[in-house]
């Protein structure tokens, strides 16, 4: 008798769940990935600071590195700064860096919420500096193939700004 013939069954029921795992971890990148392309809308922030509103944001959003990466690149008018922020999966838990223009780089852990529609992204850690504050939150609500919501939260020195992004998809 074939002593492999035992032992098949034992490794496949053994790795299931960690299949099924990965799926899962998966599924939220998965969704992000979905949104490359283009993308337009207003900016408006709480409390108000008028020099970060614009009714003209753009951000576009890229798979790269063989599927790996989602990067996020945003600019609007009359802002020289061009923040990207990376998405990808670490093992079983999906990460963004967010590369500021504050020049730090917050590192967040993102969850997809039992509905399926938004996917939240807890601060971890950040590096670089923080003299001006840095990247807090990050909430990601999709609307529909073509509209999502970003909300993304600053934690300056002396307060905490919520910057939303009502984007709508032109490519």
């Amino acid at each position: 008798m074939n002593p492999f013939r035992f032992l098949l069954p034992v490794i496949l029921i053994s790795c299931g769940p960690i299949a099924l795992a990965q799926s899962d971890t998966a599924k939220p990148f998965e969704r992000l990935k979905a949104l490359a392309g283009t993308w337009e809308g207003p900016a408006t922030t709480t409390p108000p600071l008028p020099q970060f509103e614009t009714k003209s944001l753009t951000v576009s959003l890229r798979v790269t590195s063989m599927g790996h990466t989602l990067m996020h690149e945003m600019k609007s008018e009359g802002h020289a700064d061009d923040p990207i922020t990376m998405f990808y999966l670490d093992g079983d838990k999906l990460f963004l860096t967010h590369y500021c223009d504050a020049d730090n780089r917050p590192r967040m852990t993102g969850r997809l919420s039992d509905d399926g529609k938004t996917l939240d992204f807890d601060f971890l850690d950040v590096a670089g500096n923080l003299k001006y504050g840095h990247m807090q939150h990050v909430a990601i609500t999709f609307v529909d193939a073509n509209h999502h919501i970003e909300e993304w939260t600053f934690a300056l020195p002396d307060k905490t700004v919520r910057a939303k992004f009502d984007l709508t998809r032109t490519k």
